[in-house]
């Protein structure tokens, strides 16, 4: 997977999870695809320094001691971010950008991206998500519909594997799935009461892109079982969750037609006025600051939204003299993401002779139950809830024999319960270039302007009355809210900038993530969505990637592009 020529039949800026996608497309399509890598090379299995690591084989147990944590207090924020995981993590102040307001911003710079680091939980979007922004007039219309990405979310479903119930509801459609994980004895209970206290909500287990009996086509990645470690931001050694490095990029590499360039700090992409489309990109060498023009006749971005938006805004040109394809200016515009803040938990009379086992890498999980089918509050749109029971060790006193014998027994059931609430993708929320702050490779660094809104809290005030309702009816005990108070960004769900949208004037992107005004340049990761929906996006990404690459690919043999 090395380089060596300049001009190929496809670009892809990134390789995370919807660069991976689009290269794997590509690349089986029979185009000759550079992806250009700003960070370092990760091969799957041989660079996870950390998979197999005991606590004690880490100097610090795995924490981050608290003098490294001064030095990067954003990254620090994240749950992901560990002693046997930093590695995979942009540093703070190797990578710094401009917060207007405060905003973390999460990055994952090397082969893979943030595909290494996520949290590997896949839903489908329901077709109310799709139509939401046509029917409050919040954002605006989506351009394509469910059934435009049904098919695709079940293409890349059936490669990627995900592991899940058919649960038959509308508002969490069901998809190509594995077997599901189980419910613990002390979830069920809670799940049931739930359900009998309240008809209109539905408990179900969480949908996760693990393995958990891997199929033929996940065998023949080279990908085996899950082992539920939930070590799994250190690089998985058995491809058990899917990533960029474990299964698209080794698919692409396959076909002959995949080619790499890593340390790629893409500075612009260049367009030629007279031929009325984007020729090539320009590379800043990452360690040597050699500057250099790749040639392609497509050309996909993928770098991660806040990433891609700032590659098009510094992509000027006299036609385009704010930014590629944003002759309408709002690029850059409308930026969105999911709130976390809401937290509750609670304690929970449960079985105390049963126990579980491993580490489940997913949640149980309750679709939107509010603003579904029309508006019926006084806030937008909704929020999905997660919430898992579990044993921890008693809180016992003493030493001796006796302190030994009472902390090999677990403790009582607890209950964690959290939202992930949608909003709404507002002008005023933005990035742009700074005009004075410059990167170490010359480009300006990013401004980040975004923040919550009065829907958000009350969203967040509706989720604490609801959720302590259901653990109430449950048969829950000192139940307990708070709010994280966490800035914008540490969801690492941001989305939007590069919107699609049916008309030119309000939107950057057609239906097939295709600049309206740059024919063949698209834009597939979470700088392409309209809204953000409640479900994680990942999945939905995935789907666009392929259904763009596979027009793309049709459009430009037949001399389209």
């Amino acid at each position: 997977m090395s380089e060596q020529k300049t001009d190929f039949d496809a670009i892809v800026i990134g390789s995370g999870i919807s660069g991976g996608w689009a290269a794997k497309e590509l690349c089986e399509k029979g185009l000759k695809t550079l992806v250009l890598e700003r960070g370092r090379m990760v091969e799957h299995k041989k660079d996870y320094p950390t998979t197999n690591y005991h606590p004690w084989d880490m100097p610090h147990r795995g924490k981050i001691p608290p003098p490294e944590m001064d030095l990067d207090p954003i990254v620090s924020n994240c749950y992901a971010y560990k002693e046997d995981t930093k590695h995979f993590f942009v540093k703070d102040k190797e990578h710094p950008y401009v917060q207007e307001k405060p905003f973390s911003w999460i990055r994952g710079y090397q082969v893979g991206g943030k595909s290494l680091l996520w949290a590997r939980q896949t839903q489908r979007w329901s077709p109310y998500d799709f139509e939401a922004p046509k029917r409050d007039g919040f954002a605006v219309d989506w351009p394509i519909r469910y059934n435009d990405l049904s098919e695709w979310y079940s293409y890349v479903e059936k490669f990627v594997g995900i592991s899940g119930n058919k649960d038959g509801l509308d508002t969490l459609p069901d998809g190509e799935f594995l077997p599901a994980w189980e419910m613990n004895c002390a979830e069920r209970i809670i799940q049931q009461k739930i359900m009998d206290a309240f008809p209109d909500r539905h408990v179900v287990q969480g949908r996760c892109a693990h393995l958990t009996q891997p199929t033929a086509e996940h065998l023949a990645q080279g990908r085996g079982q899950c082992m539920a470690r939930n070590l799994c931001a250190r690089g998985c050694p058995f491809g058990a969750y899917f990533s960029s490095n474990s299964s698209t990029l080794p698919a692409a590499e396959k076909t002959g037609n995949l080619h790499i360039k890593t340390h790629a700090v893409v500075d612009s992409i260049i367009y030629d006025e007279k031929l009325g489309k984007a020729t090539g990109v320009k590379v800043v060498d990452a360690l040597t600051h050699e500057v250099k023009i790749y040639t392609a006749r497509i050309i996909f971005v993928n770098a991660s939204c806040l990433n891609t938006n700032l590659i098009l805004l510094n992509s000027r040109s006299s036609y385009f003299p704010n930014g590629l394809g944003n002759k309408n200016g709002l690029l850059g515009k409308y930026i969105a993401f999911h709130n976390y803040r809401g937290n509750i938990t609670a304690q929970f009379d449960g079985p105390m002779d049963q126990y579980y086992y491993g580490r489940r890498p997913t949640q149980l999980m309750m679709p939107s139950f509010k603003n579904v089918y029309k508006q019926e509050t006084d806030f937008l749109r909704g929020y999905m809830v997660h919430f898992s029971a579990a044993r921890g060790r008693p809180k016992v006193e003493g030493v001796g024999i006796d302190f030994k014998n009472a902390i090999t027994e677990p403790g009582n059931w607890h209950i964690y319960m959290m939202m992930q609430g949608e909003t709404i993708p507002k002008e005023t929320n933005q990035v742009y270039l700074s005009d004075y702050e410059r990167d170490d490779w010359g480009i300006p660094q990013l401004v980040v302007n975004v923040d919550y809104d009065e829907n958000d809290e009350k969203i967040l005030q509706d989720f604490f009355k609801e959720g302590k309702a259901m653990l109430e009816k449950a048969g829950c005990t000192n139940i307990n809210t708070w709010d994280s108070k966490q800035a914008p960004g540490l969801d690492i769900h941001e989305m939007g900038g590069v919107r699609m949208g049916r008309d030119k004037e309000t939107s950057l992107l057609n239906e097939f993530n295709q600049l309206h005004h740059c024919k063949n340049v698209f834009v597939t990761d979470g700088a392409c969505m309209t809204s953000t929906g409640n479900q994680n996006p990942s999945l939905t990404y995935m789907a666009m990637t392929a259904r763009a690459a596979e027009y793309a690919a049709k459009q430009l043999k037949a001399g389209k592009l």
